[in-house]
């Protein structure tokens, strides 16, 4: 049985090109330089499967055609992964929807957007309709027929989730990946991973940090995101090693469970 992952989007929180800026990277033509705020769709057998709702998720989801989601998993609430999630009113206009996350994303989620949750049977179309669910660490769960694992990763001192999902794991806005959580990144047909620019961050992995842990993990590809205007696709994917590569909007790929 064969599934599939869209990168809806491979930009760090600026977004690229960054506002008011000249660099190449924000001046290139290359549409592989143009990059929405992070994110990535799942699909199998009709099934939708949603990471994370980003500023863009509007122009996301009509540049991909998305027309339901099943489900959509959160990795933690700063704004470049959070604050789109108003515009999934059109996908509860008949149904809710299940959204899941750690125990403080749903508490934040509840907090900042309290109109949007709880068990509501009617389907007001001008607001979103969703229902809050706390995922365990490392425990497996079925969502809408995707086999999905959260794998606690830190971002800076915050502990958030990056999710396996069959053999693909999604590990952004990270800096450091716990022992225990490297047990669950074992025999990837694809790890994607935060790759935000050279010089070292407090919060996230650099290039340099990036390909360290991938060859770490191991996996079969690696595909480097939520990247920042610093790193150029072309001048910087050429000196990654073979089965390491800059991700771009709009890439779909397909694997078998």
């Amino acid at each position: 049985m064969s599934y599939s992952i869209n990168f809806l989007g491979t930009g760090t929180s600026h977004g690229i090109p960054v506002i008011a800026c000249d660099c190449e990277t924000c001046r290139s033509t290359n549409i592989k330089n143009k990059r929405y705020r992070s994110s990535v769709l799942f699909t199998k057998d009709n099934k939708s499967l949603l990471i994370d709702t980003t500023p863009e998720f509007r122009l996301q989801a009509l540049r991909a055609d998305i027309r339901a989601l099943d489900g959509v998993l959160y990795t933690h609430t700063h704004a470049d992964h959070l604050n789109g999630i108003d515009d999934l009113r059109i996908f509860t206009m008949h149904e809710q929807l299940q959204i899941y996350g750690n125990e403080n994303t749903v508490e934040e989620i509840e907090k900042r957007f309290s109109y949007v949750v709880g068990m509501r049977d009617d389907c007001i179309t001008s607001i979103p309709n969703l229902i809050p669910n706390v995922l365990t660490p490392y425990k497996r769960v079925n969502i809408s027929g995707f086999d999905v694992t959260p794998i606690p990763i830190y971002h800076g001192k915050q502990l958030i989730y990056g999710y396996r999902i069959f053999n693909v794991a999604y590990l952004t806005d990270t800096n450091n990946i716990p022992d225990e959580s490297m047990k669950y990144l074992k025999d990837l047909d694809l790890l994607v991973l935060v790759a935000l620019q050279h010089k070292e961050h407090k919060t996230h992995f650099n290039k340099i940090q990036a390909v360290a842990a991938a060859k770490r993990i191991g996996a079969k590809r690696t595909l480097f995101t939520h990247i920042a205007h610093g790193l150029e696709h072309e001048r910087d994917s050429s000196d990654l090693p073979p089965t390491m590569q800059l991700a771009y909007d709009t890439l779909e790929l397909d694997f078998e469970e």
